[in-house]
């Protein structure tokens, strides 16, 4: 019979995973959009997609201080770029200048407050999360043949990944612990967030001071108008893996605490 505690851990889990859910699944339309703007091929979209979106929720689902360092150096760095360039603004070196800012913010962070190369540990374990669960819905899809909206898309992605992520996190993380640099883990997952950050203000940003031409700029749009309908999915789909692993006896609110 479900106790009261049990209760408050499902709940508790549907907060948390429902919301990193709707971060991946938010991030997992925006850079699938994209990457099919510039003309990519389906499948390397998906892969794409769920790799950067996979990396990028776990560390702030497992590493949220470090995450958060890079996230503001990110914004700072971008919003400085922003200013001083004008009208010209280039993907490449806005990216490179927040990766930059990320990971010198990472540096003092890793400097201060030492937590090891776990978060790295963890982000590694998402970005290889990621990979599976992209290669895993191309061959799918590749085999039956069909298509689906992305709000089914995106929940049917952060379920896959969360799955994979947590039946990994022991055995692969435990293991990268003992093996990876420990003073440059706050730093690259730092860099990376902010990296992502700064696409994400160039693709909000940016991308409608850049696109002149009204018929890409409509492709843009399109691509925003999907975004939060991979939101709700990920919302769905991250609450569904979630409550799912806890009934299966992984205690997801033990681990996230660790």
């Amino acid at each position: 019979m479900p106790t009261k505690d049990h209760g408050v851990a499902i709940a508790m889990i549907l907060i948390v995973w429902g919301l990193a859910g709707a971060l991946f699944g938010a991030l997992f339309t925006g850079l699938y959009g994209v990457c099919w703007v510039f003309g990519l091929p389906g499948w390397q979209c998906l892969m794409i997609a769920t790799a950067i979106a996979g990396m990028t929720t776990s560390a702030f689902y497992s590493a949220m201080p470090v995450a958060l360092i890079g996230s503001m150096a990110g914004v700072l760095a971008s919003i400085g770029y922003l200013m001083a360039s004008g009208l010209r603004i280039e993907l490449p070196t806005l990216v490179g200048l927040a990766g930059v800012a990320g990971l010198v913010a990472g540096s003092l962070y890793g400097w201060t407050i030492t937590r090891g190369s776990r978060p790295l540990a963890e982000m590694l374990n998402g970005l290889l999360a990621g990979i599976l669960a992209g290669a895993g819905l191309v061959l799918i899809f590749a085999l039956s043949g069909r298509q689906t909206n992305m709000l089914v898309l995106a929940a049917i992605a952060v379920t896959s990944v969360g799955v994979l992520f947590q039946l990994s996190e022991h055995w692969l993380v435990e293991g990268a612990v003992r093996r990876l640099p420990a003073a440059l883990s706050a730093p690259l997952v730092a860099g990376l967030i902010a990296a992502v950050v700064g696409a994400s203000i160039w693709f909000v940003g940016g991308a409608t001071i850049l696109m002149l031409d009204a018929q890409f700029t409509s492709v843009f749009a399109g691509v925003a108008s999907h975004i939060p309908h991979g939101l709700l999915g990920g919302l769905l789909g991250g609450s569904i893996a979630g409550v799912l692993l806890e009934l299966l006896g992984f205690h997801l609110e033990e681990s996230h605490r660790a």
